[in-house]
């Protein structure tokens, strides 16, 4: 389906095979936060998915065979949030094909069945080394592959109404990983358009944008106590999101995308945020 030898091409001199319309018009309709796009919107994105699906590698793990369908619901999850992007370097961008440069830094996506169990370890203050384990749904590497747990993107299309979608999760954070440098971590606060929100300066954008998000995770993470130890209302996101500055952006995002009506009434003071993120030339409808 995917000439993989035009992947070494310049974008201006490739010409990939068409998606199929069969194909194409099942992704859409097993994904409602997709099939209410609009048709400009939906050409768009398929000509990023066509382009995406040219540049990255599929690699089924665990047994696993990555079909034509599974790839393309990926590409279409993934690019979803790129539709109205600025360029990596703040600067507005007419050819959207040049929005794919926000996943530049890799070629590989693994795809397992389900979750995986991965064994972390951290030393605390006093330099004490803790072993433990960490369930994945997904995770994202910098300047490395992605993994995805197929189970989890399969029910993309249900989930949107809590919120949840891992794909958006997981490349949400190699935006945050754009300007990071080799071995820092990401920090919630990538890279942002040229005027953001009407700052003259980048210094100025930055500042907003991490009193914005702190103010909103801080709040956040109060709910999940007050439900941990008081037996509060739980909150409607994934407490997981309480976990650092990083998973509070890609779990927010999540939701932004998926079910943007819900995510408004929960988390107001994002919208302007994300809007001006995702949307810079123009308010999201």
């Amino acid at each position: 389906m995917f000439d993989l030898l035009q992947r070494w091409l310049p974008r201006a001199l490739r010409r990939p095979a068409p998606l199929p319309d069969a194909l194409w018009r099942a992704t859409i309709g097993q994904h409602p936060f997709l099939a209410v796009l609009d048709h400009t919107d939906q050409q768009r994105l398929r000509l990023l998915c066509t382009h995406f699906l040219l540049e990255k590698e599929f690699h089924g793990a665990n047994g696993l065979e990555v079909t034509d369908a599974m790839a393309l619901a990926i590409a279409a999850q993934a690019c979803l949030p790129l539709l109205h992007m600025h360029g990596v370097s703040g600067e507005p961008v007419r050819d959207p094909l040049k929005l794919l440069d926000w996943y530049g830094d890799f070629v590989g996506i693994v795809v397992q069945p389900g979750a995986v169990v991965a064994r972390r370890k951290t030393t605390d203050g006093a330099g004490v080394v803790h072993h433990y384990e960490e369930v994945l749904a997904g995770e994202a590497m910098d300047r490395g592959p992605l993994m995805l747990s197929w189970e989890d993107v399969a029910h993309a299309g249900p989930w949107a109404e809590r919120g949840h979608n891992v794909v958006i999760h997981e490349f949400v954070h190699k935006m945050d990983m754009h300007d990071m440098a080799m071995g820092d971590a990401p920090d919630g606060a990538p890279p942002l358009p040229t005027g953001f929100l009407g700052t003259r300066q980048p210094t100025e954008a930055r500042a907003r944008w991490r009193q914005t998000m702190q103010a909103s995770y801080d709040r956040f993470c109060e709910a999940v106590a007050m439900a941990e130890r008081f037996g509060g209302e739980q909150p409607w996101l994934d407490d997981y999101a309480a976990k650092d500055a990083a998973e509070f952006f890609a779990v927010t995002c999540e939701a932004y995308f998926v079910n943007r009506a819900r995510f408004a009434s929960e988390f107001a003071e994002l919208i302007p945020l994300y809007d001006g993120f995702f949307h810079p030339g123009r308010a999201m409808r």
